[in-house]
């Protein structure tokens, strides 16, 4: 049930850092929340099958923090990716 609380806080610290980064018209609000979500659930039961407990910083700080840096470097690059992408269509479209 501690998952809960790691995957709650990785995601409202996702909405954050949504709005936080650069290009937010580029990208859906649910990108980088569900990215720093799926993320902090992952590594969060990977590090409790490895034997680290609950009551382990470690385990919150990798799962939140991990999840944030995963979703921070997925958001830039989709944000950088679909800049590209647009720009390359102006330039084909003429606009």
């Amino acid at each position: 049930m501690y998952i809960l609380l790691a995957l709650i806080a990785a995601c409202a610290l996702g909405v954050a850092l949504h709005f936080l980064m650069p290009r937010r018209d580029l990208r859906g609000i649910t990108v980088t929340p569900a990215v720093a979500t799926a993320a902090a659930a992952a590594i969060y039961t990977i590090m409790q099958w490895a034997g680290i407990g609950e009551g382990n910083v470690w385990l919150w700080v990798a799962s939140i923090g991990g999840g944030l840096l995963l979703a921070g470097l997925a958001t830039a690059g989709i944000s950088a990716q679909r800049a590209h992408h647009d720009r390359v269509q102006k330039q084909a479209l003429g606009i």
